[in-house]
């Protein structure tokens, strides 16, 4: 039977300590996440995502949205956006105007839900003509 050395035994212990601290950042607390940095992308990250939600997201009309301000949610206040557009369905027709409420958390939109009255009925609109302008397919590019 051959017997290691004491330096490669050292080495080993060293190499399996070493490894053992840095595992301890994966496996340890995640990195907290202030939830209410403000959200800077919003009007991008709404955009993308009423791309998949709308179903016609091209030729939007009366395309309305409210500034970021913090309201409150369940237990905690969070940032949240109000949108309000006319779209076209799957006959497309114009289906009327319509509210929707952006959650942020972190900085980034979280959920992105049709608005009740008293959610976005006093929301300070202004124009939102990037979704009216939203063009899908080849020929945007």
């Amino acid at each position: 039977m051959m017997r290691a050395s004491p330096w490669v035994l050292l080495a080993a212990v060293s190499a399996l300590s070493l490894a053992g601290c840095g595992a301890n950042e994966y496996l340890g607390k995640p990195k907290e996440v202030d939830p209410n940095v403000f959200p800077a992308d919003y009007k991008n990250e709404i955009l993308n995502t009423l791309k998949s939600v709308l179903t016609d997201p091209t030729n939007v009309k009366d395309a309305f949205i409210s500034e970021p301000a913090l309201a409150p949610g369940n237990k905690d206040e969070r940032y949240t956006v109000c949108v309000r557009s006319n779209s076209r369905g799957y006959q497309r027709e114009y289906t009327g105007s319509k509210d929707r409420i952006a959650y942020f958390y972190g900085g980034h939109l979280n959920q992105l839900l049709d608005a009740k009255p008293e959610q976005c009925g006093k929301a300070n609109y202004k124009p939102f003509p990037e979704l009216e302008k939203l063009c899908m397919g080849k020929s945007c590019e």
